[in-house]
């Protein structure tokens, strides 16, 4: 059902339409061009008579006086077996299909750009499924119960309850095992009344309406295992938890992200490109098909969805793929699946509000970013969490969201906002890019909310060692190494190994890229010892070249693989390192200890 109005005024990608009919809030529209064209909409202001709309494509070609057809809907995606392995914009257009689509145009341009008012539903409609019904007529069942499953891919794909069904249905039917498209009927279900229920195996659901039908909310706490070690030990995320990861342009924040979304024990990783440039997301839709999923050895795509909105497309449809991403992401998590969604960059969906807000002319906050900037990104955030399902499985999404502040400020109000409702901070520095320590991030500047594999006493102890060695190295910078106590300097040295051997990864290596849990704290445990020795160097070049020698040790056993003789043989030297104190330097401690212990016994000897 819908309702017309007359637009009065076009401003960028925003409409004012007059109209004599009930509008709701947040329902979406369609603005009608001359040549036919119908572009997607959503309400965003009722004031009396005029209606205010932000047009979710190029409002080229809108003119005074052009209809505007109201719907009685929000802005919503559609759900069911076929998400994975797609590539979407913001408002859930595969854009291979809509590639297929135009691939024959006449005019190039047609080829090569998205043409507005084209909407492509998000599901393939012929395509058919193997259905394997569950539930059977006189069970009762409610929203988010299984009334079957279709395999997709390496997952089994439940076919629930419609999500907007209330209290308990009766099953009349259910069609029996074979295949059918989503736009079949497989299911009949009767209300308290008596009314019948048709059900699909696709259904809606609007996006910025959190989807959460479970028992209960659980509080997140299994650690997260992304397999890069200094998120991991020092500043852990959780399942169900929130992250965030603000860093100057080029300090490697996508490169970051998409090696989480490589390794990251979840099921399910779904990346939301809001407003990223073109040549990032151009590379990664590139190589993400011919990843290899290293828990699966198939595609990565194959339990990846990828939502792509360039800085080129109209801003108001960085919002829409923000809030599609997180409903896919929280659809999946109804099946009991741990899923992963990460979002690149969270400042350009704040950049496109900071735009719409001005067009409103609404007073402006800091930096012209609109007032209801910080509970828009809390809403976002709000949405993760790990949750009890009906059926007693427990089921999370995980948020990681990059933020990317001009200059690298992180006082700017994105920043600030996102710290404030997140769980871990992984800031990333440009003083460590630009030395080459990858992954970038500073160790102390990041903090972690959550409990993660390493224990906090000895993560603690840790940080105060890269603390101290840190103030060292300041030091350093005005007094020189010469006016450097070797103490001091033997803290430095410390800090620095800390930070080469364990911090840093070369994303390149097959083993060295992804640490599993368990090598992890192995090797925490044995940089800790190391750490903890007392070596008593008796000069700077003495501890430079020990320390060195633990720095080589640790590197190749980094890049040994588990099942190796290299990784036993690199274990044994290190734990002969740790009981020798380095070998040549530890030899002259014990030598002097010896002697001291020879001239004290001949001293107490004369004396009797």
């Amino acid at each position: 059902m819908s309702t017309t109005g007359r637009i009065v005024a076009v401003f960028g990608n925003m409409v004012i339409a007059e109209t004599e009919a009930d509008v709701v809030q947040n329902s979406v529209g369609y603005c009608c061009r001359q040549d036919g064209a119908r572009l997607l909409s959503e309400v965003i202001r009722i004031r009396g008579r005029c209606v205010d709309l932000q047009v979710f494509e190029e409002t080229g070609g809108l003119n005074i006086g052009d209809t505007v057809e109201f719907q009685t809907d929000m802005l919503n995606v559609d759900l069911g077996p076929g998400l994975l392995g797609q590539i979407y914009d913001g408002l859930q257009n595969p854009l291979q299909r809509l590639a297929d689509k135009f691939a024959d145009a006449a005019d190039p341009a047609d080829r090569f750009f998205l043409q507005p008012g084209q909407y492509i539903h998000g599901l393939e409609l012929d395509r058919t499924w193997t259905f394997t019904p569950t539930a059977k007529a006189g069970d009762t069942v409610r929203a988010g119960d299984t009334l079957g499953t279709v395999p997709e891919g390496i997952f089994t794909h439940k076919i629930m309850v419609p999500f907007a069904f209330q209290n308990d249905y009766a099953v009349k039917d259910v069609i029996g095992e074979g295949d059918y498209t989503v736009e079949q009927e497989i299911a009949t279900l009767a209300d308290a009344d008596g009314r019948e229920h048709k059900v699909q195996m696709q259904q809606k659901w609007p996006v910025k309406r959190g989807l959460a039908i479970c028992r209960r909310r659980l509080m997140p706490t299994e650690p997260l295992v992304t397999r890069v070690r200094i998120i991991d030990s020092m500043f852990p995320v959780v399942k169900g938890g929130t992250y965030c990861i603000p860093g100057p342009f080029g300090a490697g924040k996508t490169v970051l992200q998409q090696i989480t979304s490589r390794h990251a024990e979840v099921d399910i990783v779904i990346i939301a490109a809001c407003g990223e440039r073109a040549g990032e997301v151009v590379e990664t839709i590139r190589e993400f098909p011919h990843i290899e999923d290293p828990r699966t050895g198939k595609s990565l795509m194959e339990r990846t969805i990828i939502i792509c909105n360039t800085s080129a497309m109209p801003v108001a449809a960085r919002e829409a793929s923000v809030y599609t991403a997180v409903t896919l992401a929280e659809y999946y998590r109804q099946m009991g699946l741990n899923v992963l969604m990460l979002a690149d960059s969270t400042s350009r969906w704040a950049q496109a509000m900071r735009e719409v807000s001005g067009l409103l002319e609404e007073i402006p906050g800091e930096e012209a970013f609109p007032a209801y900037l910080e509970s828009r990104i809390a809403g976002f955030y709000e949405r993760a969490g790990a949750i009890e399902l009906n059926d007693g499985t427990v089921a999370s999404v995980t948020i990681g969201g990059t933020v990317s502040p001009a200059g690298g400020n992180f006082e700017e109000p994105v920043t600030q906002g996102t710290l404030k409702v997140v769980g871990a901070f992984h800031g990333l520095s440009r003083a460590r890019s630009d030395a080459r320590r990858y992954p970038s991030i500073d160790p102390l500047d990041s903090w972690s909310k959550y409990e993660g594999i390493i224990e906090q006493a000895k993560v603690d102890e840790c940080r105060d060692i890269l603390r101290r060695g840190n103030e060292v190295k300041q030091m350093m910078t005005v007094v020189g190494e010469e006016g450097t106590p070797i103490a001091d300097f033997t803290v430095m040295l410390k800090s620095e190994f800390f930070d080469n051997v364990y911090l840093q990864q070369n994303a390149f290596d097959d083993v060295d890229g992804a640490t599993p849990a368990e090598r992890q704290q192995l090797a925490f445990d044995k940089v800790l010892q190391v750490l903890r020795l007392d070596f008593g160097f008796d000069s700077k070049e003495q501890a430079r070249d020990v320390m060195f020698k633990a720095q080589d040790l640790f590197r190749n056993w980094n890049y040994a693989p588990a099942d190796s003789a290299e990784y036993e043989t690199s274990i044994e030297q290190i734990e002969q390192f740790i009981d020798t104190k380095g070998g040549e330097g530890s030899e002259d401690a014990d030598t002097k200890e010896t002697d001291a212990d020879e001239e004290a016994e001949a001293t107490a000897a004369s004396a009797e």
